[in-house]
């Protein structure tokens, strides 16, 4: 018989459950070709099965020398390592079979389990985020790569709480008195623990750059704030009246092109879901809204709005129906920060910039970076509405804002 038949017969003979015709076939197959990686794995194997770990990594370990290039082999050494508690061999075998697959990922889980086991958190959370990135690129997944992605998220989350508590006990209080320089720094520390992403402008139109990309702007640059914020009360009853009484002046706000391919925003086209009454629409006063809601046009009027013909500003009530979702998506400029007065909000409704989510709550208004991604719940069973207004990023200076609005008047007029 040839070697390929006597590794056959042996194969059989282990699943029918003959140990010694196995252990007699390959005895056989060694005498023919007693350095052929093959058949010193199948010995180790079998090895293996008569609980002889010993055996099995010395049969194992014979087989990689003779074919160093095959991750399996390394990982059938790393289970008999770990069968005699030998955690450095299994270790070694690990790192061995990675060194020629780093995309393993059953070497790649092993590894984790082994940190874990010998309590090296450090190590472990290393081996388990490699663990859950490489899950998330299979796509279905079998059962042990959704188990194993479960474990690793698990100890992830609890390796960063007791990386939490422990900055909190080192800075907390210096953290907490940082005011809006604080949000900047969890934003980095829950970046670096796999938290969150850090998102970038994406403007649909003009993009101005090396202007900082933050998600929410520090209320220190809208020193008019809080006398917009006073008159809350009043702007929320001329909403709620237009609202009742101003049908024809409330539109969709997602009003697509005919024949528009399908989008994420085909839901909503035409749709009052999301649906708006503008007292400003790119730079044009929108005089019946204005003349019922005084106080609306008065509270704009005192606040340092954007002024570029046919763009500028834009000031609006914006109604978002129970259940209705705003999907994920960027606005057209950076140059511009977009300010939100809530006036209606039942629980459930929440707002999203980039990697940090808030609720709306009435009377506190907030600009925000509308090029960075954005979207929008209401979960409730009631209408949400938000007074929602463009000026100028803060960051641009007065003679920028000068040169921009320029720019803009020659790019229309030429």
């Amino acid at each position: 018989m040839s070697v390929d038949d006597l590794l056959t017969a042996a194969a059989r003979a282990r699943d029918a459950g003959d140990a010694a015709a196995e252990r007699r076939l390959l005895d056989q197959a060694r005498g023919l070709a007693p350095e052929n990686p093959l058949i010193l794995n199948a010995c180790g194997m079998a090895a293996l099965r008569r609980s002889d770990p010993a055996a099995a990594r010395r049969w194992f370990e014979a087989a990689a020398d003779r074919d160093r290039e095959q991750p399996a082999l390394w990982m059938n050494i790393a289970t008999a390592c770990r069968t005699l508690q030998d955690d450095a061999g299994e270790q070694s075998a690990l790192e061995q079979a990675l060194a020629i697959d780093r995309r393993n990922f059953m070497a790649q889980l092993r590894l984790a389990e082994l940190h874990e086991r010998r309590g090296d958190a450090i190590a472990a959370a290393i081996g388990w985020s490699a663990v859950v990135q490489l899950a998330r690129t299979v796509d279905p997944q079998p059962p042990i790569v959704a188990d194993a992605a479960r474990r690793g998220e698990a100890f992830l989350a609890a390796h960063n709480g007791r990386i939490d508590a422990r900055l909190d006990a080192l800075v907390g209080d210096k953290v907490d008195a940082m005011g809006d320089a604080a949000r900047r720094f969890r934003a980095c520390v829950d970046h670096s623990l796999g938290r969150r992403r850090i998102y970038t402008n994406q403007c649909e139109g003009l993009h101005y750059p090396f202007l900082p990309a933050d998600e929410f702007f520090d209320r220190a640059h809208f020193p008019w704030l809080p006398a917009l914020e006073a008159r809350t009360e009043a702007i929320a009853a001329e909403a709620i009246a237009m609202l009742r009484d101003a049908g024809p002046l409330i539109r969709p706000y997602v009003r697509m092109d005919a024949g528009s391919p399908e989008t994420k925003w085909s839901g909503l086209d035409g749709s009052l879901d999301w649906s708006a009454c503008f007292l400003w629409e790119y730079g044009v006063r929108n005089d019946p809204v204005c003349a019922a809601c005084p106080e609306t046009a008065a509270a704009l009027a005192a606040i340092p709005q954007t002024n570029i013909p046919g763009k500028a500003p834009s000031a609006f009530f914006s109604i978002l129906r129970p259940g209705a979702h705003i999907p994920p998506h960027t606005g057209v400029t950076n140059t511009r920060a977009i300010i939100h007065l809530p006036l209606v909000v039942p629980g459930g409704c929440r707002f999203r910039v980039g990697g940090e989510t808030r609720e709306w709550r009435v009377g506190e208004a907030f600009g925000f970076d509308d090029t960075i991604e954005h979207e929008a719940w209401n979960a409730s069973d009631e209408i949400r509405i938000v007074l929602i207004l463009d000026v100028w990023n803060p960051y641009l200076t007065t003679d920028e804002q000068q040169l921009l609005a320029a720019f803009f008047e020659a790019a229309d007029t030429v």
